[in-house]
């Protein structure tokens, strides 16, 4: 055999540039291009104009809804029966369903006098309701604070119950499963539930269990979450801009087509019969009230959304809280979708058309294309064009469906239409962290039951601002997001590539991305609560 040479490995073009790595990467990319990266360019670009066609057509078909039930006049007064709770002289306060209100909380020091508060406060037949604190706090001093809290609601004569357990298993889902085989909950019909930043109004179970008593096939009445602190920062504008739209259009056009929608977990009231007959709570993701929804609704049980009743919280202020807050929402769906697939396939209760509804556009569009393609096509494939002219984007997909879409998303917030520039910004950043947890989610990986408390500040920003804050601690870890940095780092590259050899001006887009990663990986956006 001839002795193998460097010219029968490498081609003779690479011999005169061995020695210029620049133009040896030139050379390499020229051969590779044409055969490799082109063609998986194009297949990415079709797969990412579905899923954005997809996405498009699901906005369009809920905006039509929901056009069409304000024009229609469809309140939940007319759809299902209701009329106020009348008293009974003969039977008197036992005329009225008995209510248990449960509190999950865990370490919450700045905000259990408000929710416990607000609970104690809801105007019921005193005899006729439990308020119900399930505290699995780890912290002996917030542990006795919460139970000192409720042991002045009881010498005011309200009937609390502070409940705890040993462990943690299962989280809030474990908690509340826990708190519903106490023996006095037998005798409950409803259950309302409030996390521990949550203040209902006192008039809430007036307003929500006529519902249920006169509409026996309603298992959940769910209200409209009301953010105090969404003028706190730019990013939790940011978060109510998205979850307006969730709350005025999906969970409006949901109730009113299907009589379905993911429960939030929190300001609602249950029907014990159908959380039981549903098969309670389960652990076994982080999205334990979408889950109970779901098993619920494929037993045939309705749901009402009531947009007009309005339950006070509190957003998430800091990155490091809201990034784990989102990790759960994305991850959590995403496993059970992977986990219910075939249950609801193979469902005999429920129309056709409702389990179509529930596996394409509540699962498979909103909660993993939606994320998906948000990342991959706007802060991927899209600037990957720029490196490979070849391949273009029609400017329908790269242009008009994304702008039709965005402005959809921006009805349920008016007032913050002047800031819709930098929500884009802020979801296509924020759209890596939830893409990652998405396939967390369906590929079962390492974090898939992470359970982090969101961390609530209440008053306490306010108060520590008020002192002379010292200067916050940097750690590494908790402030630089690699992932966001290389992200930048890549769409700052592409944009300059394009304004030097382009033409289709996509740098004006590229640079502002870029600078918002940049600004994200390195954690200067939300509050900066100071050490105290």
């Amino acid at each position: 055999m001839d002795r193998l040479t460097t010219t029968t490995i490498i081609p003779d073009a690479f011999q005169g540039a061995r020695d210029d790595i620049s133009m040896q990467f030139l050379i390499i990319w020229d051969q590779i291009k044409a055969p490799l990266i082109v063609p998986l360019l194009r297949l990415a670009v079709a797969i990412c104009l579905i899923m954005s066609l997809m996405l498009f057509i699901e906005r369009v078909y809920i905006g039509i809804v929901i056009i069409t039930v304000k024009l229609f006049g469809r309140k939940p007064e007319r759809c299902y029966k209701w009329e106020p709770l009348k008293d009974d002289v003969e039977l008197g306060n036992s005329a009225y369903p008995m209510v248990l209100v449960q509190i999950p909380m865990y370490n919450e020091r700045e905000v259990y006098q408000l929710s416990i508060g607000a609970a104690c406060g809801l105007s019921w037949p005193s005899d006729r309701i439990i308020i119900q604190v399930l505290d699995d706090s780890t912290d002996p001093v917030i542990k006795d604070l919460v139970e000192l809290e409720c042991q002045r609601w009881a010498s005011k004569g309200i009937n609390i119950k502070y409940e705890i357990r040993d462990n943690r298993n299962g989280y809030k889902a474990g908690a509340l499963k826990e708190g519903m085989k106490r023996n006095y909950v037998k005798n409950c019909d409803y259950v309302a539930i409030f996390d521990a930043d949550f203040q209902p109004e006192p008039d809430f179970l007036w307003r929500t269990i006529p519902f249920l008593v006169h509409n026996p096939e309603l298992a959940l009445v769910q209200a409209r979450w009301k953010f105090v602190n969404s003028d706190e920062c730019l990013m939790t504008r940011m978060q109510e801009m998205s979850l307006d739209y969730h709350f005025t259009v999906e969970q409006e056009v949901g109730s009113s087509t299907y009589a379905f929608f993911g429960f939030n977990g929190t300001a609602g009231v249950w029907r014990i019969g159908a959380l039981n007959e549903a098969g309670g709570w389960k652990d076994r993701t982080t999205v334990e009230d979408m889950d109970l929804a779901v098993r619920a609704s494929l037993k045939g049980w309705k749901f009402l959304y009531l947009g007009t009743l309005k339950v006070k919280n509190e957003l998430p202020s800091t990155l490091k809280a809201y990034r784990y807050q989102q990790h759960r929402w994305s991850c959590g769906p995403a496993n059970l979708f992977r986990k219910m697939f075939m249950e609801i396939i193979t469902n005999k209760k429920v129309t056709l058309w409702k389990k179509v509804h529930v596996i394409y556009s509540f699962f498979l569009v909103r909660k993993i294309v939606a994320h998906i393609v948000t990342f991959i096509f706007y802060c991927v494939v899209l600037p990957a064009t720029v490196l490979v002219p070849e391949v273009e984007v029609p400017k329908w997909g790269a242009v008009y469906i994304p702008s039709i879409v965005t402005i959809l998303n921006a009805v349920g917030t008016p007032r913050s239409l002047h800031l819709l520039v930098f929500w884009i910004l802020f979801e296509n950043a924020m759209s890596l962290h939830r893409t990652k947890a998405t396939f967390i989610g369906l590929l079962e990986a390492g974090r898939v039951n992470e359970w982090i408390v969101t961390e609530k500040l209440g008053d306490a920003f306010k108060a520590k601002a008020a002192k002379a804050p010292k200067k916050p601690r940097f750690k590494f870890g908790e402030r630089l997001h690699l992932l966001e940095l290389g992200t930048g780092a890549y769409l700052f590259f592409c944009g300059c590539y394009d304004l030097a050899f382009g033409k289709n001006h996509y740098f004006l887009y590229l640079y502002v991305q870029a600078i918002a990663f940049f600004i994200m990986g390195f954690g200067y956006i939300g509050t900066f609560v100071p050490y105290s």
